[in-house]
């Protein structure tokens, strides 16, 4: 990871798939990452870690088992740690998400929509 300057928009505007989170920038032990999303996700929890979405354009529902909390741009949620919830985005979505270096997009359940963060390549 570089010291320049990174422009959000343009590192979302080179991520091809949705649900692939892209590592933007790290401070201390966290990352920030830029992702698009679009469709379900699945239903996961993080037990060690809170999770900040922040939405730069479209709309995310986040799903939680007693209620359904819905992102517009520049919308910013935590989900505390061990909350069990599932992103729904019904078009595209661009976020950032801010967790610690490490954590695994699907949480505790794992499965085929485990991706690894990537590095951005511009």
């Amino acid at each position: 990871m570089t010291n320049d300057v990174r422009n959000a928009l343009a590192a979302l505007a080179t991520i091809a798939e949705p649900w692939q989170p892209h590592r933007l920038a790290s401070i201390n032990d966290y990352d920030l990452k830029v992702v698009k999303l679009e469709g379900e996700f699945v239903w996961h929890s993080h037990p060690e870690t809170d999770e900040l979405f922040l939405v730069l354009s479209g709309e995310l529902t986040i799903q939680l088992r007693d209620r359904d909390v819905v992102l517009g741009p520049n919308d910013v949620f935590v989900i505390p740690k061990g909350v069990e919830h599932c992103p729904k985005a019904d078009g595209p979505v661009q976020a950032l998400l801010f967790e610690p270096q490490g954590t695994v997009n699907t949480g505790d359940v794992g499965g085929d929509r485990t991706q690894q963060v990537r590095e951005l390549t511009a």
